[in-house]
C-alpha cells in the first residue's frame, strides 16, 4: 500500500503526500486509513518533525473523494450485526482524523504540532473532510478547481466528521448551501465561503504551507477551546433557535421529507450542536450508519454514481474504433439545434448549422453568444472562450459546408415528411459513410431511416430540453442500425460530457413511453374529481421535481394533444387514453395550453409565475368527496411509471435495467431517493409489487395489469438486480 507517502525535511517538515496508484485523482480506501494514522504517529513521535503538510501527488486536485463502491459494499462487509459494524468502523475513522485534529496536545490543549493541508485543486468529500481536521487549510489559485461536501447528492452525507466540523466552523446557517445542497466553490469561493483558510499560487503553496507549519502558530482547534460558541448561536439560544427552525423548513420545502439523507443530516447537525464536540461526532456517527442501512443510499449510490459512471464510460458501446466526432453537421436551428450546436461547440468540435433562412441559422448561433455572456457574467467565461466558441459554429443554409462531416444530427420539426426530405437532401451532400442522426422524441427510428440508403448509418439521438442543461440523452437503435452508428452516437455524447442510455426502437422509445403515462394518469384523476393539489403535492412528496399537472403544463397541452392524436390513429382500437383526451382537448379548445401561453392548469401572472390551479378545473370537474388516500394516489402515480419500465424490459427496448434507472432519474427527475423504476421495485418487494397490481387493477383498470416478468420474478420472490446482475440483458 503505497496511497501515502511522507518525507521528513531537514528544517523539520514532514509532508505527507497522497497519490494513489493507477488513478487520475485520489480516492480513500478502507485500507488506506491505518497508514494515514501511522505516518501522523511516526511524524508525531519524531523530535526532529516541528511540523506536517498533507498535500496530493496529483496534478490540479487533492482528491475526489471517498471510493464510493467502498462505501456501496460497507454494509454487506460489516459482519452479522452491520449496523454496529458500520458504527464501530466510523469511530475508527473518527478517531484517525481526531489525531489528526489533536496532533499530540494534552487535556489542557499543551504541546502538539500544527498540521496543514495542502490542496492543489479540487477537493471533495473526504478529500475536504481530512482538511478540515488538519489545523489550517492552503489552496492553489486554480479556476477550474471544486472544493465542497457533494455527498447529499448520492444519497448520503459528510459522515466522517465534515458534518460537525464545518457547522463548528462556519456555524448552522453558514454552513447549510454546503451541506444541504452540495455546493462547490472554486478556491477563491472556499475562500469567501470560510471553506479554506489561504489561497496562494500554485508555484507557492507547498513552500506556504510548510512556512506555517515551521513558525509555531497556535493551533488549537475553537471547538476545544474553553468557552466555545457557536457563530450563529446554538439551538438552545434565541437566535440559534430561528437558524435551526428556518433550517428544518428549507429542508422540508425543497425535500417534502422524500429524501432521507437531508433529514439525517439535520439530525446530525441540531444533535451535535447540543453536545460537546466528541459526542457530536459519535451523534454523526449514528446518523451516518442510520442512512447506510437505509436502502435508498445504496440505491442512489448505485444508480447515481456506479452505474451512471459505467454507462458514460461505454458500458453499452460496441467493439469498434474510436469514433469521436471532429465536424457534426446540425440541421434546423431551433430550439433543440441551437443547443445541439452549443453543446457541441463547447466541447471543441467545428460545428455547421443549417437552416432554410440565414436569419434563422444567425438566430441559432446567437443562442451560443448569449449563452456566454451570461457565463462571462458570472464568471464562469471568458471573452476569448466565448470568441474561440462561436469561431467553431458556422451558420448558413449552404448544404456544401457539410462537407467532410462525421456526424450529422437532424433537429427539424416532428413531421416524417418533413424529415425524410431532410435526411435525403443532407445525405446527398455528405455521402453514404456519414453517421445520421435524427433527434426526435416519439417518431419510430425505423421508419425514418427508409430516407436513407444506408440505413446501418442512421440512428436516433433523443435530446431533452434544454439541451445544455439535461444530462440524459437517449440513444435509439433502429432495426437496421450497425454498430459503427451506435459507438459514433455513444462517442459523441461522451465528448459533450453527458450520460447516454441506448434502448431500441419502439413508439415513444423509454423515457417517453415511461413520461406519458405519469402525465396521463395525474389528467386522469382530475377527471375523477381529484384535488388537483392533491395530485401535484403528492408527487412531490414522493420527491418528483414537479407534479404531472405542472409538467404538462410546462412541456405544453397543445403538444399532448398533438402525441395523443397521433397515438391514436396509430393504435386504432387498442388506444387505451380517450379518459384523457376528454381533458386534453377541451383544454386546448379552451386555450388552455399551458405556461407558455400563460393559461394551463395553472394560472399565471404576467411574468410566467404560476398563480394557482385554475379555477374552471374545478367548474368542470367538481371535485369528488371524499378525497382519495395520499397514498392510494402515490401509488397511481409510480406504478404508472414503473410498469412501462418493467414492460420495456420485457419486450427488449430495454437491454440493461441500469440504463433504465439512470435513465428515469436523469431524464424526468423519477424519484431519485429511490434509485430508479427497478430500484424502487426492489426496494417493495415483487411479491408486494404483484400484489399492488392486482389491486390497482381491479380498481382502476387493465393499465395496472402484472406484467408477467415481474409476476414471475413474485413468484421466486426475486429482485431486478439479483436477476439481471450488472450489464446483463434481458431475456
Amino acid at each position: 500500500m503505497t496511497d501515502f507517502t511522507m518525507k521528513k525535511d531537514d528544517d523539520g517538515a514532514a509532508v505527507i503526500t497522497w497519490d494513489v496508484p493507477g488513478k487520475s485523482m485520489n480516492v480513500m480506501s478502507m485500507e488506506a486509513w491505518p497508514l494515514l494514522d501511522s505516518l501522523i504517529d511516526d511524524a508525531l513521535a519524531d523530535d526532529a518533525v516541528k511540523g506536517i503538510v498533507i498535500t496530493s501527488g496529483k496534478e490540479g486536485s487533492f482528491a475526489g473523494g471517498m471510493d464510493l463502491n467502498v462505501i456501496a459494499r460497507m454494509k454487506e462487509e460489516a459482519g452479522d450485526d452491520p449496523a454496529r459494524g458500520l458504527f464501530e468502523g466510523l469511530m475508527r475513522t473518527h478517531a484517525i482524523l481526531r489525531n489528526i485534529e489533536r496532533a499530540g496536545m494534552d487535556d489542557r490543549n499543551k504541546g502538539g504540532k500544527p498540521i496543514a493541508a495542502a490542496l492543489p485543486g479540487t477537493a471533495l468529500g473526504i478529500g475536504l473532510e481530512i482538511p478540515l481536521a488538519c489545523h489550517r487549510i492552503f489552496a492553489a489559485e486554480n479556476a477550474s478547481a471544486k472544493i465542497g461536501l457533494p455527498e447529499i447528492m448520492v444519497g448520503i452525507f459528510p459522515g466522517m466528521g465534515g458534518t460537525t466540523r464545518l457547522v463548528r466552523k462556519l456555524g448552522a446557517m453558514g454552513a447549510s448551501p454546503l451541506l444541504l445542497e452540495g455546493k462547490l466553490n472554486d478556491p477563491a469561493g472556499a475562500k469567501r465561503a470560510g471553506l479554506v483558510d489561504e489561497v496562494v499560487p500554485a508555484d507557492q503553496l507547498l513552500e506556504a504551507a510548510r512556512a506555517w507549519v515551521l513558525s509555531e502558530p497556535a493551533i488549537v482547534k475553537p471547538w476545544d477551546e474553553k468557552g466555545y460558541r457557536m457563530p450563529g448561536g446554538a439551538p438552545y439560544h434565541p437566535e440559534g433557535f430561528m437558524t435551526f427552525v428556518g433550517a428544518s423548513a428549507m429542508v422540508n420545502g425543497r425535500t417534502q421529507g422524500a429524501f432521507p439523507a437531508a433529514k439525517a443530516l439535520l439530525s446530525a447537525v441540531y444533535e451535535g450542536a447540543l453536545v460537546p464536540f466528541d459526542t457530536a461526532l459519535r451523534i454523526e456517527a449514528r446518523w451516518f450508519t442510520n442512512i447506510l442501512m437505509n436502502p435508498s443510499s445504496s440505491a442512489m449510490i448505485r444508480s447515481l454514481f456506479i452505474n451512471k459512471e459505467a454507462l458514460e464510460k461505454g458500458a453499452s458501446r460496441p467493439d469498434v474504433p474510436d469514433q469521436r466526432v471532429k465536424k457534426v453537421g446540425v440541421i434546423g436551428a431551433g430550439m433543440m439545434g441551437a443547443g445541439i450546436t452549443l453543446v457541441s461547440a463547447m466541447a471543441g468540435m467545428e460545428v455547421v448549422l443549417i437552416d432554410q433562412q440565414q436569419a434563422a441559422a444567425d438566430k441559432g448561433k446567437a443562442y451560443t453568444a448569449d449563452y456566454m455572456d451570461k457565463g462571462i457574467k458570472r464568471r464562469k467565461a471568458t471573452p476569448e472562450k466565448k470568441e474561440a466558441t462561436l469561431a467553431r459554429i458556422t451558420a448558413t443554409t449552404d448544404h456544401a459546408a457539410l462537407e467532410g462531416c462525421d456526424l450529422i444530427i437532424e433537429a427539424v420539426f416532428e413531421d416524417p415528411k418533413i424529415k425524410a426530405e431532410v435526411t435525403r437532401d443532407v445525405l446527398k451532400a455528405v455521402g453514404p459513410d456519414c453517421i445520421f442522426a435524427t433527434n426526435t422524441s416519439t417518431l419510430p427510428i425505423s421508419e425514418l431511416a427508409r430516407a436513407s440508403d444506408t440505413p446501418e448509418n442512421f440512428i436516433g439521438i433523443h435530446f431533452f430540453s434544454p439541451v445544455e442543461k439535461m444530462m440524459l440523452v437517449e440513444i435509439i437503435k433502429g432495426k437496421a442500425t450497425g454498430p459503427r452508428a451506435v459507438a459514433k452516437a455513444l462517442d459523441y455524447v461522451r465528448q459533450i460530457r453527458k450520460t447516454p442510455i441506448v434502448v431500441n426502437d419502439a413508439r415513444f422509445f423509454y423515457a417517453n413511453r415511461c413520461i406519458i403515462p405519469y402525465i396521463n394518469e395525474g389528467i386522469r384523476m382530475v377527471a375523477e374529481g381529484v384535488a388537483p393539489a392533491l395530485i401535484d403535492n403528492a408527487a412531490r412528496q414522493l420527491g418528483f421535481p414537479v407534479g404531472p399537472l405542472q409538467l404538462v403544463d410546462e412541456t405544453s397541452i397543445d403538444l399532448g394533444a398533438k402525441i395523443a392524436r397521433a397515438t391514436k390513429a396509430a393504435m386504432g382500437e387498442a388506444y387505451p387514453d380517450q379518459a384523457v383526451d376528454e381533458v386534453i382537448f377541451w383544454m386546448e379548445k379552451e386555450g388552455r395550453l399551458g405556461r407558455k401561453a400563460g393559461a394551463g392548469f395553472y394560472d399565471y401572472d404576467e411574468k410566467g409565475k404560476r398563480q394557482g390551479y385554475w379555477p374552471g378545473l374545478a367548474r368542470r370537474y367538481p371535485q369528488a368527496s371524499p378525497q382519495p388516500d395520499l397514498h392510494e394516489v402515490q401509488h397511481r402515480l409510480m406504478f404508472a411509471q414503473v410498469l412501462e419500465a418493467v414492460r420495456a424490459l420485457e419486450e427488449g427496448v430495454l437491454e440493461d435495467i441500469r440504463e433504465g434507472d439512470v435513465g428515469a432519474i436523469l431524464g424526468w427527475g423519477f424519484a431519485p431517493w429511490s434509485g430508479g423504476p427497478f430500484s424502487w421495485l426492489d426496494m417493495i418487494g415483487t411479491p408486494y409489487a404483484a400484489e399492488r397490481c392486482d389491486q390497482l387493477a381491479e380498481r382502476f383498470g387493465p393499465r395496472f395489469a402484472c406484467p408477467a416478468l415481474l409476476r414471475d420474478m413474485a413468484e421466486k420472490n426475486e429482485g431486478f438486480y439479483a436477476r439481471f446482475d450488472s450489464g446483463a440483458k434481458a431475456a
